[in-house]
């Protein structure tokens, strides 16, 4: 919110001396922080004066472009009295327009000097302006063409154009939408300072009667309160005055025509946005409702826009004319012909006007502010103040009728112990100054020995609880008061179990060449539709949020695979083709999930209450993913680069398990979005934790990966629950290894995992390693069949093995893989 410093004087009694730093140190104290304070002055020096074009010469250039050569009248500012010949390149004024003229000499913002110098066949003594030229906006397609009332020719441009007056840009909370008005920034530098307070909307509007213009509300929750006055025989080729157009551009909007010009400036005034209807345009009484299926509106940024049956429209016998509080429609806007003008000021809910906005993708300054929520009470006070203006600058005849139809919802009343304020802050704030404090900023309160019953004002729909009032009192008083005071820290307290074993797990995976990153748990359906997942898979089973940051992903995922494939996507996209990531967090799982009651913050919940909330949060595991592109060992003096693969997917689980002293049992699975001949179903006990391996190609496709291009995910929750707390190291023998080979042929369906299993179970004690090296299919097994070669390695702790314990060990395994794999040795 741009606010100049002129605008927020005229409301409230500052000290003269007051500096513009100090006035803005005090409001951000208060939550107005600061965003900038500009003084355009500052970055110009030189003659910059008010020219009045009498002359303008169209010349076509070789280049195909057309300037004009203009003369202009400068008055005695260029000290000789005569017109002034300046090239000028933009084509928006005619002849007898006052301009902005920056004459030889001058100095424009970026040490832009101006001199006169030849062009286009001509000596071009000067400059006439645009915003950006003279750093008041961005607009550099057309100059500046100030309203007739501006001054004669030769008249300082600097006052003219506010140019010495500071404009204040603030950051404004979503919850503080009063602020977004010149009324609200006001009221809070008459509180900060503790000065006198003239409240621009403190004006009498006229009773309604029977005789405004008819309007029937139908949804009197998504629109409480609606006003509509009436003008006639306004002159729409009246201009704005050049006070109100100056005020305008300070606070960043153009100006557009006179009547449009009004319903802005009220809305900068008072925060009430106002609309304004050509009456010829309409056709009936306006009705307010919620759209039905398959209805549109043309908006006046020109776009159709296909409505919700959630949207609030305005709507007349033609069907809907206006997308209620958010944007007018084009049918019956206002235009150069319009002489009668239906004003509308109307309070809309503001959870329904934040909906629609999100929706239709629209954003604008009335929506801004009714998605906040404004003062329901100056709805009468506003519209009576466009008309004011109409009739004052644009020769309006206001209409007697006044149509008034609702009323202001009541504020809640909220009870605040008088303590409480100096218990939450840690304070010494008196029972009296909580008193004064809450009624400075405008709450009506009435004390009692114990507390105070506190009703907020009506421009203030966020405080609703008492820690709101605490807030309030707090920022007054100065945050800067509060003292800084250490908790006590317990002692004997650490990293939970659970913590230490997942740093021991990030640690792993930094140590093994992977980077952590953190995704947002948003997805959509093209998520699902990407990674191949099938119509009734489970992880398409999601929660949907109400208010999603992006409409096209409006579900919590259940996967961390989107987050992290979208990540891997993005860095091989812009160059870095050798990448390894993993994160590991939270997903959600719908099941068995209920809606939570809304309680207030003034007590704890009961044990019923919190039993209802617990069942409205979802299941929560904690998942690990890492997925693999391009190089995983680069090739060098030492040899040749290695690609990496599915191996090294299911390797950095392996990894992950061994550092958590975890059993990791690996089989071949089939199973989206992995290569359905290169996917690893990933066992701790008989429990499925994940699967890894190599993506299939049309993932890898569709997040622009290169082939063959790994993930894994695994439930890192179940490995936790298994870790053991201190991990056994290697044991060492300085005792002879005995070696053992053996290759024995199953059926091409047993898994290598399971031979394996049965090998190690028969081994037993002795066995120190077993490693698959060698798997054969082809003629000399036969067909169905494989050869799957391994390596044992036995040693004894505290002696050499005597001749045949190796063997007898061998055979031992081979009996037991055969019974339970019927593997034959070779």
């Amino acid at each position: 919110m741009k606010a100049p410093v002129s605008w927020i004087r005229e409301y409230v009694a500052l000290p003269d001396d007051l500096s513009v730093d100090d006035l803005t140190a005090k409001l951000t104290m208060l939550g107005l922080k600061l965003e900038s304070i500009t003084t355009p002055a500052d970055a110009i020096t030189g003659p910059l004066v008010v020219g009045k074009v009498l002359t303008i010469d169209k010349e076509p250039q070789k280049n195909g472009k057309v300037i004009s050569w203009c003369t202009v009248d400068v008055g005695d500012a260029n000290g000789t009295g005569e017109p002034q010949g300046i090239i000028c390149g933009a084509h928006n004024f005619e002849v007898g327009d006052l301009v902005v003229v920056c004459l030889p000499g001058a100095v424009l913002p970026g040490n832009f000097e101006i001199s006169a110098r030849k062009t286009y066949g001509h000596i071009s003594a000067g400059m006439i302006c645009s915003e950006r030229e003279l750093g008041l906006g961005d607009d550099h397609a057309g100059i500046i063409v100030l309203p007739a009332d501006a001054g004669a020719p030769g008249t300082d441009a600097f006052d003219v154009l506010g140019l010495d007056d500071p404009v204040i840009e603030f950051e404004i909370n979503p919850d503080r939408a009063y602020a977004l008005s010149l009324r609200g920034i006001a009221r809070e530098a008459a509180l900060g300072f503790g000065v006198p307070f003239t409240d621009p909307a403190d004006r009498e509007a006229p009773a309604p009667n029977g005789d405004g213009y008819s309007v029937i509300v139908d949804d009197p929750v998504g629109c409480p309160v609606f006003a509509a006055r009436l003008v006639t025989g306004f002159d729409p080729t009246a201009p704005t005055p050049g006070w109100m157009a100056k005020r305008l551009e300070q606070a960043g909007m153009r100006s557009i025509s006179l009547a449009v010009d009004i319903t802005n400036y009220v809305m900068l005034e008072l925060g009430r946005p106002i609309h304004g209807y050509d009456a010829d345009k309409l056709a009936g009484p306006l009705r307010i409702r919620r759209a039905e299926q398959g209805e549109s509106l043309v908006t006046l940024d020109g776009a159709r826009r296909t409505l919700s049956p959630q949207d609030l429209v305005v709507t007349d016998d033609s069907g809907p004319i206006g997308l209620g509080g958010v944007m007018g429609g084009d049918a019956t806007e206002m235009s150069e012909k319009s002489t009668r003008i239906l004003v509308e000021a109307a309070h809309w809910d503001a959870t329904s006007m934040f909906r629609t906005g999100k929706r239709h993708r629209v954003t604008s300054e009335a929506g801004k502010r009714n998605e906040r929520g404004v003062d329901p009470q100056v709805v009468a006070v506003a519209a009576d103040r466009v008309v004011e203006l109409l009739v004052e600058l644009g020769g309006a005849t206001a209409d007697a009728g006044v149509t008034l139809v609702g009323e202001a919802p009541a504020q809640p009343v909220t009870r605040i112990d008088y303590d409480l304020p100096a218990r939450i802050t840690g304070m010494a704030i008196e029972s009296e100054d909580v008193v004064s404090i809450l009624q400075a900023v405008g709450c009506r309160v009435d004390a009692d020995a114990d507390g105070v019953d506190v009703t907020p004002p009506s421009w203030r729909p966020d405080i609703t609880d008492p820690y709101d009032l605490v807030e309030e009192v707090a920022r007054v008083v100065g945050y800067d008061h509060v003292p800084s005071v250490l908790p006590p820290a317990p002692s004997g307290r650490g990293y939970t179990q659970a913590q230490k074993l997942r740093r021991r797990v990030g640690l792993t995976l930094a140590g093994a060449g992977f980077t952590e990153l953190i995704t947002y748990p948003f997805v959509g359906v093209a998520d699902w539709e990407k990674l191949g997942f099938a119509e009734d898979d489970a992880r398409r089973q999601t929660l949907w949020m109400a208010n999603p940051l992006n409409a096209e992903e409006p579900q919590l995922t259940t996967t961390l695979l989107p987050g992290i494939l979208r990540a891997l996507g993005r860095n091989v996209g812009r160059g870095n083709d050798d990448v390894a990531l993993f994160e590991h967090s939270l997903v959600f799982l719908p099941s068995g999930t209920e809606s939570a009651p809304i309680l207030g913050v003034e007590r704890r919940p009961t044990e019923e209450e919190w039993a209802a909330i617990t069942k409205a949060v979802p299941n929560q595991p904690l998942h690990l993913a890492v997925a693999i592109a391009g190089q995983r060992e680069s090739a060098g003096w030492w040899g040749d680069g290695r690609v990496a693969g599915w191996s090294d997917a299911i390797g950095a689980v392996r990894d992950v398990a061994r550092t958590l002293g975890v059993d990791l049992t690996v089989r071949a699975a089939a199973v989206a979005p992995w290569h359905p001949g290169r996917c690893a179903e990933l066992r701790v006990g008989n429990a499925v934790i994940g699967y890894a391996g190599e993506l299939h190609p049309k993932v890898c496709q569709a997040y622009g990966l290169p082939a063959r291009s790994a993930a894994a995910e695994v439930d890192l929750e179940v490995l936790i629950e298994h870790a053991v707390e201190v991990v056994a190291g290697p044991r060492f023998s300085s005792y002879p290894v005995a070696k053992e080979d053996v290759a024995l042929l199953v059926d091409a369906s047993v898994p290598a995992a399971d031979v394996e299993a049965a090998l190690r179970d028969g081994a037993g004690e002795l066995l120190e390693a077993i490693r698959l090296f060698d798997v054969y299919t082809g003629d000399q097994v036969g067909e169905g069949k494989k050869s799957l070669a391994f390596a044992l390695r036995f040693r004894a702790p505290d002696r050499t093995l005597k001749e045949g314990e190796a063997a007898a060990a061998r055979d031992a395994a081979i009996a037991v893989a055969a019974q339970a794999t019927g593997a034959v040795q070779r």
